[in-house]
Parts: C-alpha cells; structure tokens; sequence
C-alpha cells in the first residue's frame, strides 16, 4: 500500500508539474531519448538549392553511421529561415525554446547566422554553422558551443595572393559588392596580397545586389592593372564574368576570384568563364577515393550533384557524429562533447581538416582553373590555412 501511494503521488506530483509546462518538455524527451536535431536553412528562395543540399549531405553522414548519434536514434525539425535577417532570433527560437533541440544546424546567409549565434550563445545550445562565413561568429564573439565547418568570409581570398604574384601580377584592383561578406573577403585578399608583394591600385565596389558593372569595368579598362581580383556569388557573378568578357577585359587582364565567383555558375556564365581562376577549399574535381565516394553517394540517393555547400553539410554531420561518438550519445556531458569536437581530424570530401581554437575549419584552399565548364584543381594554393581568429576569447 505504502508502495503504491508513493508511485501515486509521485505521479501526481509529475501530471501537476506537467500540466504547468515546466517539466512536459523534460518528460518527451525522456521518454524518446533521440537527439533532437534542428535544422535551420533556406528551403525557399535564392538560396534553397543551398539549404537543400546541406540538409541532405548532413542526413546522409548520419544515414552512413546507421542513422543514429553516439548509438541515439535521431529526431529532425526544421525552420525555413528565408534568408530574413530580422526573422533570425525568432526563427532559431522556434527550434530552441519550441521544439527544445539539442543541436542547431545553420545556416547559408551571414545576417540570418548573426540571429542564430545570439541565440546559441545565449541558450548554451550546441550550434554548427555549416556555411555562413561571417566573421564574428569564430572571431569576437567566438562560444565554447559554436562550431563551423566551411570557412570564413576572408579565408578563400587570403590564399589568392601568393598564385597572382606567382603569375607575376604585381598590381591589382579589387572588385566585389559592398557589403558584410564582399568587405571580409577583400580584408583576406588585401591581407595576402600584400604580404606577397603586390600592390592594389585601386579597390571598386558597388551597392548589394546591384549588377551594372559597366562604369566600373570601363574605370579597369583604364588603370590597366596586372589583374583583378573579386569577390561575387550566384546570378550575379554569372552576369559580371559576361559582361568582364563583352567590355573586351577577358584576355588582357587575367581575372582572379574567391572560388564563390564560379561556383554553381558556370553554365549560366559560359565560355566567358575559361581560364578564371579561384581559390577554394573544395573542387568537385578532386581525384581522391573519399572525394568520389562521397560524390557517387550522393548522387545515387538524391538524383544530383554535391557542390561545396554539400560538402560542408556532410561535414557538420561529421563533426557531430565525432562529438556524440566520443561521449557515448551523452549530451548533458557538454565540456567532454566540445572537446572531442575541438580535437576531431573530418576525413571530408575536401580533404582531411581539424578544428582552429576558435572553432573554424583548418583546411586546404585549392587554386582553380576554369576549363569546359568545370573548375579543374591545378594546385593548392595554400596548405592548412587558419583563420586568425582575431578577438575570440573562449569563455
């Protein structure tokens, strides 16, 4: 009797407690015990091809590992962020207060990610960013639970310097759009082009998403520079190597770029595109066994071809897999869960990679060469390259 007035009670106490909401959560999650995966991406708009395939490259990492987590089956919830800056705290909120996540995965677009690291370091919620390349997130405002797994806004470009003085292209403009990413990518570019020796005779920008390149072309034209360097994406960085290669440019001044410039691209940009280079720290061309595992993989199980944002969403599902291994799937372990992560060495597609101090990819960036509509590695540009991490104090 006395046995069961206990259980009674206790249940009791549990139903009042639940019925108030404070422990209903607790008692769900209890009860599944799958780790709760949230997904934050675009599934619309410009950047959905983006969001869909990080989505799936990541599932597939998991699926390869018998679709669980440290030997935890595995629940999915996912928020379109619509690549909208101002909807960022509240859409990451959805996935952390609502649907009580234990990992957040985003995102694509550098103003949502902002929204998203607010809230990760304000929750202490385990956050991987999977290509958002804004700075602050691995630099000043760097957290013990933030992790990335493509690169920062400045560390493609950084690796340019070197191959254009190599090329003997001792002056330089610089071109891109002004605004967050074209400025972080020009700070990598300044940075390594001038420790290499070259000079930049002038820095041109014009206002996001703006795409009349015209009057800044016929300005290049006239300063005659040895070659240029920019920083473009997507529709437009189809419509600026067009339009580089009708004002007449294309076989006088060598055109350089983040490997953004011609991802995704190249058959919207055409013949204008052979023989631009870039740097970059994938290549669907890279002839190594993972690379074309991973690719066969992929496309088998989703009828199409991984680009650099598929690689960086596998990648993520790696470094999970490597954190959730190491603690036995035990999530509430969260020091011994980021240090694993910390030390993890990801045998990725791209190539293998560890983790900086501040929580940022140390990677490869390979050089480049457009040739048939394919961007064909011809080197590494720079091996093992670091961002600087520059103000991330780990609290």
């Amino acid at each position: 009797m006395t046995t069961r007035r206990l259980v009674l009670g206790r249940s009791a106490a549990v139903v009042g407690a639940a019925s108030t909401g404070l422990l209903l959560p607790e008692i769900l999650r209890a009860q599944s015990n799958k780790v709760r995966v949230g997904l934050m991406l675009p599934y619309t708009g410009t950047f959905a091809s983006l969001g869909t395939n990080i989505d799936n490259a990541f599932r597939m990492a998991i699926d390869q590992q018998g679709g669980k987590l440290g030997g935890r089956d595995v629940e999915f919830f996912k928020v379109d962020d619509e690549s909208d800056p101002p909807k960022g705290v509240e859409n990451a909120n959805k996935l952390v207060q609502r649907d009580k996540v234990d990992v957040l995965i985003g995102t694509v677009h550098s103003g949502v990610q902002m929204g998203i690291h607010r809230v990760a370091r304000e929750s202490g919620v385990l956050s991987i960013i999977p290509n958002a390349g804004v700075h602050a997130a691995t630099r000043a405002q760097c957290a013990p639970n933030v992790f990335r797994t493509s690169f920062t806004n400045s560390q493609p470009t950084l690796a340019l310097g070197k191959p254009m003085m190599d090329k003997g292209h001792k002056k330089a403009v610089w071109i891109t759009w002004k605004y967050a990413a074209g400025d972080e990518a020009f700070e990598g570019f300044k940075d390594g082009y001038t420790k290499a020796g070259g000079t930049i005779v002038k820095e041109l920008g014009l206002p996001f998403p703006n795409v009349e390149f015209q009057a800044l072309l016929t300005e290049i034209a006239t300063l005659k520079p040895d070659a240029v360097a920019c920083f473009f994406a997507g529709a437009g960085a189809a419509k600026f190597i067009r339009d580089y290669a009708a004002a007449g440019l294309k076989d006088k001044i060598p055109l350089y770029g983040s490997g953004f410039l011609t991802e995704g691209v190249l058959q919207a940009a055409g013949p204008a595109a052979d023989g631009i280079m870039t740097t970059l720290h994938y290549s669907d061309s890279l002839d190594t066994p993972r690379n074309k595992a991973f690719r066969t993989a992929f496309a088998t199980t989703y009828r199409a071809q991984p680009d650099v944002y598929a690689v960086q969403g596998f990648d993520s599902g790696l470094l999970l897999i490597a954190g959730m291994n190491a603690v036995k799937g035990d999530m509430s372990n969260k020091a011994a869960l980021h240090k694993a992560m910390e030390g993890a060495t990801i045998d990725s597609p791209r190539g293998k990679w560890t983790m900086s101090k501040a929580h940022n990819p140390i990677q490869d960036i390979y050089l480049r060469k457009v040739a048939d509509r394919e961007n064909k590695v011809v080197g590494i540009a720079a091996k093992q390259l670091a961002d600087s991490g520059a103000g991330c104090r780990m609290g």
